[in-house]
C-alpha cells in the first residue's frame, strides 16, 4: 500500500487538476492525505464536497512546507510514501511506474519522477537531482525540450520531493528527532537536504523515465519567496551536511559561490527576487551557529560521491 501526501497552502484552484489525476491512475493501492497548512481559501470545502476519498488533515496555521509534510509522513503508516505537489498533473500510469520501480529494484530507497513543465510539456523540469560541492543544486534537464535523452532508467543523486516515492522505512532511518524533513529549513531545499543525508548513509535514488508529472512551476510559491529561502538555505545546507574533509577541501568553492549569487544580486538590486536573495543570505549567517550544532548528526566515517 502507498501513502499518498499532499502539501497544500490556499491551493484550492489548483488540488481540482491534481486529484482528478489521482482518480485517473492504474494503479489503485494508494490513499491520498492533503495537508493544508492553515489555508484560508475554500481548500476544505472543496475537498470535503468533491473529493471525500482524501483525507484532510488542517494544520492550525500556516507552518510551512517541511512541518507540513512531516505531519503528513507522521499521520500516515503505509510501506511506501508518496510526496506530490499540489500543482502537479500526472499521467495515467505515473504511480504505477514510479512506485513499481521500487518493487523490481530492492536496492534503492527513493524514487525520482520525470518532471516536465505544466504550460510546455514537451519541456523538462526536473530529470532527477543533482549537487555540486559548492553547495548548488540543481536538476537534470531543467528548461531542455524532452527528446528522450533522459530515458533510461539510471541512479541520480536523489528526487525532486514535488513528485517521489520513499520507502518509509528509509525515512524512518533518516528521521533527526522524529522529522523526516528539517523544519528549521521552512521551504526549499528541504529535499535536498534529505537527499544529502540519504547519500551519506547510502541510501540510493533510482531514476524512472516513465514516471511523468507536470509542473505548474512555483504556483505555491516561487517569486521572491523562492529567492529568499534558496538564498538562505543553499549555504546552510552545506554547511549542516558536508562531512569534514570534503568541508575543508570544498569551503573556498561554497564562498566563491555565496558571494558570486550576492554580486549578481547587487548588479540586479532593483529587481525585488535580487533584494529578497540578499536577504535570505544575510539570515544564512544569523542562522549558521544553529546549524553549525546541527553537524553533530553527521556520524563518524560518512562521506558523499556527487
Amino acid at each position: 500500500m502507498i501513502d499518498i501526501i499532499i502539501p497544500t497552502y490556499n491551493g484550492a484552484a489548483l488540488l481540482p487538476t491534481c486529484l482528478d489525476a489521482l482518480r485517473a491512475q492504474t494503479r489503485r493501492d494508494f490513499c491520498v492525505t492533503v495537508v493544508d497548512d492553515g489555508s484560508t481559501d475554500q481548500t476544505r470545502a472543496l475537498l470535503a464536497e468533491c473529493y471525500p476519498e482524501a483525507r484532510l488533515l488542517s494544520l492550525p496555521r500556516n507552518r510551512g512546507l517541511a512541518a507540513a509534510v512531516n505531519a503528513g509522513i507522521a499521520a500516515t503508516a503505509q510501506p511506501y510514501v508518496v510526496l506530490l505537489n499540489n500543482d502537479t498533473e500526472a499521467e495515467r500510469t505515473w504511480l504505477a511506474e514510479l512506485v513499481g520501480a521500487l518493487d523490481r529494484h530492492p536496492g534503492y530507497a527513493f524514487a525520482a519522477s520525470k518532471l516536465r513543465l505544466f504550460d510546455r510539456r514537451d519541456h523538462l523540469h526536473s530529470a532527477g537531482d543533482f549537487y555540486r560541492p559548492n553547495g548548488e543544486p540543481g536538476s537534470r534537464g531543467v528548461w531542455e525540450r524532452d527528446r528522450g535523452q533522459y530515458d533510461a532508467v539510471s541512479e541520480v543523486f536523489g528526487p525532486c520531493a514535488g513528485a517521489a516515492a520513499y520507502r518509509r522505512s528509509a525515512l524512518d532511518l533518516l528521521a533527526e528527532g522524529g522529522r523526516v524533513f528539517d523544519e528549521d529549513l521552512v521551504m526549499y531545499c528541504e529535499d535536498v537536504d534529505l537527499n544529502l543525508r540519504a547519500r551519506r548513509r547510502g541510501l540510493r535514488t533510482i531514476f524512472v523515465p516513465t514516471a511523468v508529472v507536470y509542473h505548474r512551476l512555483s504556483a505555491t510559491g516561487g517569486g521572491t519567496l523562492a529567492s529568499y529561502y534558496c538564498g538562505r538555505n543553499f549555504a546552510l545546507v552545506w554547511v549542516k551536511n558536508m562531512p569534514a574533509p570534503l568541508a575543508r577541501r570544498f569551503w573556498p568553492a561554497l564562498l566563491a559561490s555565496q558571494l558570486g549569487f550576492a554580486a549578481h544580486s547587487l548588479r540586479h538590486l532593483r529587481e525585488p527576487a535580487a533584494r529578497a536573495r540578499l536577504r535570505g543570505q544575510v539570515a544564512a549567517l544569523r542562522a549558521l551557529p544553529r546549524f553549525w550544532r546541527k553537524r553533530a548528526l553527521l556520524r563518524p566515517g560518512e562521506t558523499l560521491s556527487f
